[in-house]
C-alpha cells in the first residue's frame, strides 16, 4: 500500500496543496487504516442473521443511487468573495471530510479484495461503493475552488495505521455514527436558516446521513457477532475510543471558528447536540456511555483545545525550542486525556435488537 521513498518525494512535490493537506497525518487528521483481514474474513454473522439480511437487502437496493450528483439545486456561489479565513476553513472541512470518506473506501475495498467470506465481502463491497461516491462528490465540489485531491496518489502515499479488527470496529462504528450526528445536525440547522448555507453541498447531507447511519449499523452487527467484544476488558477499550473520538471532534471543530460562525453555529452547543445524538445511538451497542453532564468532562475537553493550539504554535515556531515545546504540550495532552479517562462513565442496558432506522 506504500510506494518507494525515493519516488515519494518527487511525486509528492508535484501534487497540489489540497492533496498535500490530505496526505498529512497528525493526531487530528483522518487516518488510513489496515488490519488483520484474515481475522475479519472468519466472522460468522449467524448470531445476527435476521438483522444482517435486512441491512444487506437495504444496501443492495441502493436507495441513494444517483443522489450524489450536481442538480439544479446546486447554487452558484462566488467563493472568491468569501473572507479568506472562511474560505480556508471551508476548504479544510471539505478536504478533511473527503479524506475520511476515502479512508473508509480504501479499507472496505481491501477487505472485499482479500476476503472469501460471502457475507463480509458483500457488505464491504456496498460500503466501499457508498464511500467512493461521497469522496468523489466532495472532490467535484472542490473544483469550484480550483483545486482537487488526487485520490489515486493519496491511496498509495498516505501513511497507514495498523489496528486490530476490534479497534477498527470501535473506531469506525463511532466515526460513522458521529458523522451521521454531525451531518444531520448541520442539515437541520441550515434547513431552518437557509440564508446561512455557505455551500450547496449541505443540501445533500440528509441522504448522506442515511449512508453513514447504515454503515454504523453494519459495524454494530459485526460487534454483536461476538459478545466478548462488548464485555470484560474490552469495555476499557470502548471507553478509550469514545473519549478519543469525542475529544478529537471537539478540538477539530474549535479549529474552524470562521466556518461555524458563518453558519450561525455555536461550536459548544453544536458539539453537545452531536455528542448526545451519538450517545443515544450507541446505547444500542455499547455497555457504557460518557457522562455528558459531568462538568469535569467539559472542562477537560476545553483544556484539550488550548493544548492543541499550543502544539500547533510550537510546530510553527520550529527549531529546537519549538520541538521542546511541542514535546511538553504533547505530554500535557496525554495527562489531560488520562484525566478524561478517570471520569466515571454511565452504564447502559443494551437492547436485544438494534435499530435500522436513523434518529431524525
Amino acid at each position: 500500500m506504500t510506494i518507494a521513498a525515493s519516488d515519494l518525494k518527487t511525486r509528492y512535490d508535484v501534487q497540489n496543496e489540497s492533496t498535500k493537506t490530505a496526505l498529512e497525518t497528525t493526531l487530528l487528521d483522518p487516518r488510513f487504516y489496515t488490519t488483520d483481514f484474515d481475522e475479519m474474513d472468519r466472522i460468522d454473522v449467524s448470531p445476527v442473521r435476521e438483522e444482517w439480511d435486512a441491512l444487506i437487502a437495504q444496501m443492495k437496493a441502493d436507495p441513494r443511487k444517483g443522489h450524489f450528483k450536481r442538480t439544479e439545486d446546486w447554487d452558484e456561489i462566488d467563493f472568491d468573495a468569501y473572507d479568506p479565513e472562511l474560505r480556508k476553513e471551508l476548504v479544510d472541512f471539505l478536504i478533511s471530510s473527503l479524506t475520511a470518506e476515502f479512508s473508509g473506501c480504501v479499507l472496505y475495498k481491501e477487505m472485499k479484495r482479500r476476503g472469501s467470506n460471502p457475507d463480509i465481502c458483500e457488505l464491504f463491497g456496498y460500503m466501499s461503493r457508498d464511500e467512493s461516491r461521497h469522496a468523489s462528490f466532495i472532490n467535484d465540489a472542490l473544483k469550484d475552488f480550483g483545486i482537487g485531491v488526487n485520490m489515486g496518489f493519496l491511496a498509495k502515499a498516505k501513511k497507514y495505521t495498523y489496528f486490530k479488527p476490534k479497534f477498527i470496529y470501535y473506531a469506525t462504528y463511532l466515526s460513522e455514527k458521529i458523522g451521521y450526528a454531525r451531518y444531520i445536525t448541520i442539515y437541520r440547522h441550515l434547513e431552518q436558516h437557509p440564508e446561512l448555507r455557505i455551500h450547496p453541498i449541505f443540501k445533500w447531507f440528509k441522504e448522506w446521513c442515511n449512508d453513514e447511519f447504515s454503515h454504523g449499523e453494519a459495524f454494530a452487527l459485526l460487534m454483536r457477532t461476538d459478545p466478548k467484544l462488548l464485555s470484560g476488558r474490552n469495555v476499557y477499550w470502548i471507553k478509550f475510543f469514545l473519549l478519543a473520538v469525542f475529544a478529537t471532534m471537539h478540538v477539530r471543530d474549535h479549529a474552524r471558528p470562521a466556518f461555524h460562525k458563518a453558519m450561525g453555529i455555536d461550536i459548544d452547543d453544536y458539539d453537545d447536540k452531536v455528542f448526545r445524538i451519538t450517545s443515544e445511538i450507541t446505547r444500542q451497542v455499547f455497555p457504557i456511555e460518557l457522562d455528558l453532564d459531568n462538568p469535569a468532562l467539559k472542562r477537560r475537553f476545553t483544556k484539550m483545545v488550548g493544548i492543541s493550539r499550543n502544539i500547533e504554535a510550537a510546530e510553527r515556531a520550529g527549531g529546537i525550542i519549538g520541538k521542546l515545546r511541542k514535546g511538553f504540550w504533547m505530554g500535557a495532552a496525554g495527562l489531560n486525556f488520562a484525566g478524561l479517562y478517570m471520569i466515571p462513565t454511565k452504564k447502559n442496558e443494551i437492547p436485544e435488537v438494534s435499530r435500522l432506522e436513523p434518529v431524525w
